[in-house]
């Protein structure tokens, strides 16, 4: 058969030809092979539909998905387009009651603005310091106390600020956790008392009657005036009588005071929300129920003098320290408190909670978010969360 007659039998086998064609096949007429009109074969219409529908699906799952993308991640600045964003400021008329607020020598507008936020003045971190940008304002803030009001308008925050008779002359604000070093400082500042007669009066705790190594732990954090020319022992004499009372008030008696005091400092650094307080208390009686090591990076920290570094996390060189504070070295509460603490963190150390935790670990230094573990299984588990949200949160205090 000629090479042209085979293809054309073959082909005329497996596909079919128009009418006419397909006639003259038949009735035997001579015919090329270019002469014949061909088909071509069309693929099934099931099959062109459902590839059709699974375009159109993928189309919409992408489309979906990069529109939740977009809306997780631009969601402030959409809210602000389209004008849904909850207002950043309190609206006027409806500051209310007290809310005391410091600005320490140094302090930037940011810092102010965090801290009149902090305070319950402002209704959100940054708007204090947005308005400053707004306006083009650079006003002088001087370091000091300032009585305001709650849930104020940034504006209004402003002019309180600016008016010499809220700020408290005299008065100084002590939060809890903070150093004997630091506090001595913020006197220093807040009534203007020279920093060498305060370190002075700090020197031996028996003026005071406190049998300790030193007043660290003992000088109650809280708000203070005093009247002006008041000596710095005096100064210091007050703040001890009011860790004093504060003890005797709990129902602490004498020989328990040091070392409820160390405790409670412990729990005041380490916890990082008021509710954690008897869980961290709770862990502290356990491990020395079982005669574990404390292990507190706190401890470590306040030892070696990196208490303040911005942290959570210890030094190679602070937890391995064999100073009488580090609870890695030595087994046992440390030499004495690393903070003063508040009434809360007392009230903690004398009735911790009911549990068999062993471990704690912070997993989110935004919220404070704490996990509590019996088992060191557990705790390696909250590790590894506490790890993978500071590695997505850089710069967040870990």
């Amino acid at each position: 058969m000629a090479r042209e007659s085979y293809h054309a039998a073959l082909a005329t086998a497996e596909r079919p030809v128009e009418d006419d064609a397909f006639a003259q096949l038949l009735s035997g007429e001579d015919h090329a092979v270019d002469d014949v009109q061909w088909i071509t074969p069309q693929p099934p219409r099931k099959r062109r539909r459902w590839i059709g529908w699974t375009i159109t699906l993928a189309v919409i799952v992408a489309l979906v998905l990069g529109g939740v993308w977009v809306w997780n991640t631009y969601t402030p600045q959409l809210k602000n387009l389209f004008g849904t964003a909850a207002p950043a400021d309190y609206p006027a008329g409806k500051a209310h009651g007290e809310a005391i607020v410091t600005v320490n020598s140094g302090d930037i507008p940011s810092t102010i603005s965090s801290t009149l936020y902090k305070a319950g003045v402002t209704k959100s971190s940054n708007v204090f310091y947005q308005m400053l940008l707004d306006t083009g304002q650079n006003p002088t803030f001087y370091p000091g106390v300032y009585k305001l009001q709650k849930e104020m308008t940034a504006k209004a925050a402003l002019s309180a600020m600016a008016d010499s008779k809220n700020r408290l002359d005299h008065s100084v604000v002590l939060p809890e956790g903070l150093t004997q070093s630091q506090i001595l400082q913020r006197v220093s500042t807040g009534l203007n008392i020279k920093l060498a007669d305060l370190q002075a009066a700090v020197k031996n705790p028996k003026d005071y009657g406190v049998d300790a190594p030193s007043l660290e732990g003992w000088l109650f954090p809280a708000l203070y005036t005093f009247n002006p020319g008041t000596s710095a022992h005096d100064v210091i004499k007050t703040m001890v009588d009011r860790m004093k009372q504060e003890l005797s008030d709990a129902g602490v008696a004498a020989p328990d005071q040091q070392k409820i005091l160390t405790i409670a400092s412990i729990v005041q650094r380490e916890a990082r929300q008021a509710q954690d307080f008897p869980k961290v208390a709770r862990v502290i009686d356990n491990r020395l129920a079982q005669g574990m090591k404390l292990q507190m990076d706190s401890t470590a920290q306040y030892g070696y003098g990196s208490l303040h570094n911005g942290t959570a996390s210890s030094s190679s060189a602070a937890l391995n320290d064999p100073n009488p504070w580090n609870t890695y070295v030595h087994t046992g509460l440390p030499k004495g408190p690393i903070s003063s603490p508040g009434a809360a963190a007392i009230a903690a150390a004398l009735n911790p909670a009911a549990g068999n935790w062993l471990y704690f670990v912070t997993v989110n230094m935004n919220t404070g978010q704490t996990v509590f573990s019996s088992n060191y299984a557990d705790h390696q588990k909250a590790i590894s969360q506490m790890q993978a949200w500071c590695k997505a949160n850089p710069n967040s205090g870990c």
